[in-house]
């Protein structure tokens, strides 16, 4: 490739992001913007663009739904049903009632982590915990402003990255490209859980000492009269949203509960997230390793491996049974069942084919021959394949704005070789998968996240007066624990 041809087609990469991003921050659907800014790269690189419109970007796009549909389908449908049963209500409710005001940052944190590690949708999540944090935060007089990086700490730092056994999306993408499971290097993912934790904990708890010192105290929200449903269905948040999660806002509504009901108790509360949890452990530790799956060899299903497939298959059968086990302990608080099943299904759609319209994108990017210097780029960066991989998810998940999108575009554009690169250098590719989840869950938090905006939507925050406390927990956090986990894998190996 001459350098005049190889200078065009990085420019038309580059041209190409950069109008995705600017676009889809101001609202455009990335269901138009990630195929026409995927042929416009094409176009600019001389590449056929209908080939690639069909056969590359298309392929992708299916690829990715095929493999993971099935989960945001059921992450989804289980976030719907715990919010409708009143258990994430519960749930939260119980940190705050055994922490309270004295430890209100704590019990906003950990209420976060307990539904979010039990497989509750982010977003669910954030439109439950935003009204219970306000309230705690207005009786311990502290600042409003730092709703946000309290809930977005619990919810979607460790709970969604580190945490060895999440069924977050982010935690189920590398599976399939390193044979892995949920349950990938646990000991450096319960040492990370607690570096990101204690660093935010200690920020938050420094900025708020420092404001009472000032007297800065909680200030009533000035929303304009919109609440949360209301804030959920703007346009601007939904299509943004979207790309980070499996939930789709405009499905949050109230939750269908007969008044006679009551809530849940604790018990009945947490026991879905448990089921969820334990299952997800037994399937892939216990069950799948004592199962013979070469049947999957034969082309009728697809020439693939058990551990191609299982961590997918193990994340399903828990959020299954979850389900079952959520929907038998609480059918006299869903009143109304089929609208609340109904909610939760369609609330998948819109995020799963964002993201997959996001992962066509990268791979016609990496399909163009400008590509290959970009790749030499990457994999020639110091410190060896555990650092280049950091730095090209870490990269891609901030551009995009999603982790799952960024993490999705490297593995797919890079997964092999970093195989390669581990066999090479002997390193475990259980490593490779806590390494790369923990790298898609820190520059994502970028202003325009769909995570960021919509959790200052919910808390009626804006990022003049929110985004910097949010940076630290979300992002310094993060890549401070991302450092340790390379430099004990570097040195240790995968534990």
């Amino acid at each position: 490739m001459s350098a005049g041809t190889l200078v065009i087609g990085l420019g038309g990469m580059l041209a190409s992001l950069a109008l995705l991003i600017w676009l889809a921050y101001r609202g455009w659907s990335v269901l138009l913007l990630a195929p026409l800014c995927a042929m416009l790269a094409a176009l600019i690189s001389g590449e056929p663009v209908l080939a690639h419109w069909t056969q590359t970007f298309m392929s992708s796009t299916g690829r990715f739904l095929a493999q993971f549909f099935p989960l945001f389908l059921l992450g989804s449908l289980f976030g719907k049903l715990m919010e409708d049963s009143g258990s994430v209500d519960a749930v939260a409710r119980l940190m705050i009632d055994k922490l309270g005001t004295r430890h209100a940052l704590v019990a906003v944190v950990l209420g976060g982590a307990l539904v979010t590690y039990g497989g509750v949708s982010l977003f669910v999540a954030f439109f439950v915990l935003a009204p219970m944090a306000q309230a705690l935060f207005r009786s311990a007089d502290i600042p409003r402003r730092l709703m946000p990086a309290a809930i977005m700490l619990g919810t979607a730092t460790f709970t969604m990255s580190a945490l060895p056994g999440t069924p977050a999306l982010q935690n189920a993408i590398p599976m399939p490209f390193f044979g892995t499971t949920p349950f990938a290097a646990p000991g450096l993912g319960v040492i990370a859980s607690v570096v990101m934790a204690s660093f935010g904990l200690w920020w938050l708890g420094r900025v708020a000492a420092a404001a009472r010192r000032n007297g800065e105290g909680f200030v009533e929200p000035d929303n304009g009269g919109a609440d949360d449903e209301e804030r959920g269905k703007s346009s601007l948040v939904r299509e943004r949203a979207s790309l980070a999660q499996a939930f789709d806002p405009a499905e949050i509504g109230g939750a269908a509960v007969p008044a006679h009901a009551g809530p849940p108790s604790p018990f009945v509360a947490l026991a879905p997230l448990v089921v969820v949890v334990g299952m997800n452990f037994v399937m892939n530790v216990v069950v799948f390793p004592r199962i013979d799956a070469s049947y999957l060899a034969e082309p009728r299903w697809g020439s693939t491996t058990l551990s191609a497939v299982a961590g997918v298959w193990g994340v399903s059968v828990a959020l299954a049974l979850g389900i079952i086990v959520l929907v038998a302990l609480n059918r006299g608080r869903l009143g109304a069942l089929r609208e609340s099943v109904d909610a939760g299904a369609n609330a998948s759609v819109l995020p799963v084919l964002s993201v997959g319209s996001l992962v066509g994108y990268g791979a016609v990017i990496a399909a163009l021959p400008a590509f290959e210097a970009v790749r030499d780029w990457v994999l020639g960066i110091g410190g060896g394949p555990l650092v280049s991989l950091a730095v090209a998810t870490n990269l891609l998940a901030g551009l995009t704005g999603s982790a799952s999108g960024g993490l999705t575009i490297a593995l797919d554009a890079l997964g092999g070789t970093y195989m390669q690169l581990a066999a090479e250098h002997g390193i475990d590719p259980a490593l490779l998968h806590r390494v790369a989840v923990m790298s898609s869950g820190t520059l994502d938090s970028l202003p325009h996240n769909g995570a960021v905006v919509t959790l200052l939507a919910v808390c009626g925050s804006t990022h003049r007066e929110s985004y910097r406390d949010l940076v630290v927990v979300s992002i310094v956090g993060a890549i401070i624990a991302l450092a340790v986990v390379i430099v004990l894998g570097s040195l240790f190996g995968s534990f």
